[in-house]
C-alpha cells in the first residue's frame, strides 16, 4: 500500500453497534452489532536510533485505547459520528485521522486504515503527511 521502504502494521478486532440513516438500507436501517476488524498501517522513509520505525508497543497500547471508546458501543451516539451516516468509510477515517492526532513521529509518511465490518466488506482511508 505505502510507497515508503518501511511499513508496519497492526490489526485488532473490536465489536461495536450502528443503524444507517438517510436511506432506505433494510435491515441496515436496524440496530445491529458487527465484528470489526481494524489494520492499521503505518509507513515511512528511516528507521530510529533502535531499528524502529515507531515503538510497537506504544502503538498497540493507542490502538487499544481509541478502540476501547467505540468497544460495545452504538457508533450514532459517539462525538465523532455527530450529523454523519456511521459508515464504514467514515468510521476508517475517523480513526486514521485519530491515530495521526497521537501518532507525532516525524519519520512517518502516511497512515492508513483499513476496516472490515465483516469478512467480505472493507473500507480504508489513506493519510499522507506532509
Amino acid at each position: 500500500m505505502s510507497e515508503s521502504p518501511y511499513s508496519l502494521a497492526v490489526r485488532r478486532d473490536f465489536q461495536a453497534q450502528h443503524f444507517l440513516i438517510g436511506g432506505d438500507w433494510g435491515p441496515e436501517n436496524e440496530l445491529h452489532v458487527h465484528d470489526y476488524r481494524l489494520e492499521l498501517e503505518l509507513a515511512g522513509g528511516e528507521l530510529d536510533q533502535h531499528g524502529f520505525l515507531v515503538d510497537l508497543v506504544r502503538v498497540e497500547k493507542l490502538v487499544d485505547e481509541t478502540l476501547r471508546e467505540y468497544q460495545g458501543q452504538t457508533l450514532n451516539d459517539r462525538p465523532a459520528f455527530a450529523g454523519l451516516n456511521p459508515s464504514i468509510e467514515h468510521f476508517s477515517r475517523i480513526l486514521c485521522k485519530s491515530f495521526g492526532e497521537l501518532l507525532s513521529e516525524g519519520n512517518l509518511h502516511s497512515i492508513s486504515v483499513r476496516l472490515w465490518e465483516d469478512e467480505s466488506a472493507w473500507a480504508s482511508y489513506h493519510s499522507i503527511r506532509k
